[in-house]
């Protein structure tokens, strides 16, 4: 006998990975969700055939590998670039995971603004360096 079936949670089930993403950034009804909505429109932006994809039940950027993941946590939104410490970061971004020898992260906090330009710089140089 089979169990019945829960409910799916937003973001489960046979979504694609982009309607994964747009269930979870509708889950989130405060700052938290606005901000991963403006890096998400960012990255498009920086690179059009960048891939959307849903790994470890959170976001992820893809492009000739992975570019970065979005992470939501209570107090901050987390981003965390594979490859980071390869990058050249002149604006300061990354803020966390600084010891790391390969990966860096950008933490997020309410109120916070992303200095759009020099984001965008950091997933063009991730695509960059995924390409060579």
């Amino acid at each position: 006998m089979r169990k019945a079936a829960s409910s799916p949670q937003p973001g489960a089930g046979g979504d694609s990975p982009s309607q994964r993403i747009d269930a979870k950034i509708k889950s989130l009804d405060d700052w938290r969700g606005k901000t991963l909505a403006l890096v998400r429109a960012l990255i498009k932006q920086a690179e059009p055939a960048v891939v959307e994809e849903w790994k470890w039940n959170i976001p992820v950027w893809s492009q000739g590998g992975i570019l970065c993941t979005g992470e939501t946590y209570k107090g901050k939104v987390k981003l965390t670039f594979a490859k980071g410490a390869a990058l050249a970061d002149p604006a300061g971004l990354f803020n966390s995971s600084l010891d790391g020898k390969v990966r860096r992260a950008m933490d997020l906090h309410e109120g916070d603004d992303i200095d759009e330009a020099a984001f965008k710089a950091l997933i063009r140089a991730a695509a960059a360096f995924n390409k060579a």
